[in-house]
């Protein structure tokens, strides 16, 4: 019998193919995606991407989207705080674990499973220690479609912001950016691929520069 998981869902292509790999597995239930939103936005906390884009993809995929609303100036307690109201939910539905898609960042795995043991909780890294070049050309072979929405400026410059990631992209990285932006140099946003019922569509809109360093492109809903 298969073990209920819930989803810790960034909306960007880490994600897409770690659902990808627990799909494909078979042992897994996923009752619900999880996302943290900054409420004075109504944004995905990370990535800067619009919520209704969000429930798109989670309705693309079928599954319940579970939101969880911050503030945006939210310090770690009211993270965590939010964020354990959001799990004993499912705790008490008998769900034991949760599903992520890091790959190599051990302080941010610990913060996790930390986090989770606090509640009797354990985490699920199904693209854990995956290299990270093999990676980005395996999503893109297996024709899942994202576009950056967010870069770091002080590694990549505005051109790569609004990008669709394919093999061009991935050629045009400088030397010692990480082929699947697992060291924050780029975010992503999923659009297509082999867990998606529907394409999700959107226009591209304005570029603007927060924070004098990040570049976030905002895409808008096409309807």
């Amino acid at each position: 019998m298969p073990e209920k998981v819930i989803f810790s869902w960034s909306g960007g292509k880490d994600s897409a193919i770690a659902l990808y790999e627990i799909q494909k597995s078979n042992n897994y239930e996923i009752l619900a995606l999880l996302t943290t939103v900054t409420e004075d936005y109504d944004r995905v906390s990370m990535h800067g991407l619009r919520r209704i884009l969000l429930e798109q993809q989670a309705e693309s995929l079928g599954y319940p989207l579970e939101k969880i609303f911050i503030s945006k100036n939210a310090s770690n307690e009211e993270y965590e705080s939010k964020m354990e109201e959001a799990l004993l939910k499912y705790k008490n539905r008998g769900v034991n674990s949760v599903v992520f898609g890091d790959i190599f960042l051990e302080d941010v795995r610990k913060y996790r499973e930390d986090n989770l043991a606090k509640i009797g909780m354990r985490g699920i890294f199904p693209i854990w220690r995956r290299d990270t070049k093999e990676l980005a050309h395996t999503f893109i072979n297996l024709g899942f479609k994202a576009v950056t929405v967010c870069v770091d400026s002080n590694v990549l410059d505005k051109r790569f912001v609004g990008r669709v990631i394919d093999e061009q992209f991935l050629s045009e990285l400088p030397p010692g950016v990480d082929p699947c932006g697992e060291n924050g140099e780029f975010h992503s946003f999923v659009y297509h691929g082999p867990i998606f019922r529907e394409r999700i569509l959107y226009n591209t809109g304005e570029v603007i520069l927060r924070d004098n360093r990040f570049y976030y492109c905002d895409l808008v809903p096409h309807y």
